[in-house]
């Protein structure tokens, strides 16, 4: 399938806001692969039971994986496990359109484990499916690579097509430990909480919508139709991490995409991201990124730290 993806799934009818996406299987094909807009049905905070290969093809923005929080810009590679909730949000200008934003293949586990039963060769893409269950970001050789490998399968149909994907598969699987990054907590990627799902949704479209301005809880509550106790709880079972800490982890990704591709003055980034107070977003951003507004600007872009996860490894899973 190319071009402009038609829409070919329904949400789940469990929420009125239904984060779950149920992705309609063609009997004719092994797997799903297409090109989509943003805005478009098909974008938003969502899990579904396949794995996906996603590449981005234009603008930038700010992208989540489970409890991770980064920025996005064209040539991303990521793969994401089944039923880990993700979500692509570009900076758009409200009425403008990211053409041809996301090229995306979706395969399900059946259909990979079939493969692999049949086909001893395959199984050196275990280790590549079990890290996918946390998000994965690929860098360097293996992103340029991975990426004309997931337009050639794209472009192409029949027995090419499958030849080609499993061509994307054995480029992933072989990327050296320095071009992948895993991003997730490892206890996340069970999505199918419907009311915690939701609340996730309701709450990530209000403090995009609010980036830069006043945001409350109370008010991410009204939008889930839930009580403020009911909405915390839920917000961080889904997400795993409070809605206050999302706010500031999504501000200070956009301030450090802002310190990156414009020569703004920091108290211009610091007003653009929703800090009012000097103090406080250099505060901020000193707490989540290591290091303050000016000196992470002055870094090498070689050198910079990735946006970090909310709970790492050596970190007990936080309570529901």
């Amino acid at each position: 399938m190319t071009g402009h993806a038609t829409p070919n799934m329904t949400h789940s009818p469990t929420t009125d806001s239904a984060p779950r996406e149920i992705i309609a299987r063609d009997p004719q094909r092994s797997f799903r692969s297409l090109v989509h807009d943003f805005p478009s049905e098909m974008c938003g905070w969502a899990a579904h039971p396949e794995y996906e290969i996603h590449l981005i093809q234009n603008s930038t923005g700010s992208f989540i994986a489970g409890d991770y929080v980064g920025t996005f810009e064209p040539g991303q590679l990521s793969i994401m496990g089944p039923m880990l909730p993700h979500d692509w949000v570009s900076d758009l200008p409200p009425g403008d359109v990211a053409y041809d934003r996301d090229a995306v293949v979706q395969f399900s586990e059946e259909w990979v484990r079939e493969c692999m039963a049949l086909m001893p060769e395959l199984q050196r893409l275990d280790p590549l499916l079990h890290r996918a269950t946390r998000g994965i970001h690929f860098s360097g050789a293996t992103a340029i690579r991975g990426a004309q490998c997931l337009l050639s399968v794209i472009g192409s149909s029949g027995p090419a097509q499958i030849a080609r994907m499993f061509d994307l598969l054995a480029v992933l699987a072989d990327a050296p430990e320095d071009e992948y990054e895993l991003l997730a907590s490892p206890w996340l990627g069970v999505g199918d909480d419907a009311s915690a799902n939701a609340a996730v949704e309701a709450g990530l479209a209000y403090i995009f919508d609010n980036l830069t301005g006043e945001i409350r809880l109370s008010t991410a509550a009204q939008l889930a139709y839930m009580s403020e106790p009911t909405f915390s709880k839920y917000f961080r079972r889904a997400s795993g991490m409070t809605f206050s800490h999302m706010v500031k982890r999504l501000r200070i990704a956009h301030a450090r995409r802002l310190l990156d591709t414009t020569d703004l003055s920091i108290a211009h980034v610091a007003t653009a991201s929703g800090y009012n107070n000097m103090s406080n977003f250099n505060r901020q951003f000193l707490a989540e990124v290591g290091i303050t507004p000016s000196a992470y600007r002055r870094l090498d872009p070689t050198v910079k730290p990735p946006a970090p996860t909310t709970w790492k490894e050596t970190k007990a899973r936080p309570p529901a």
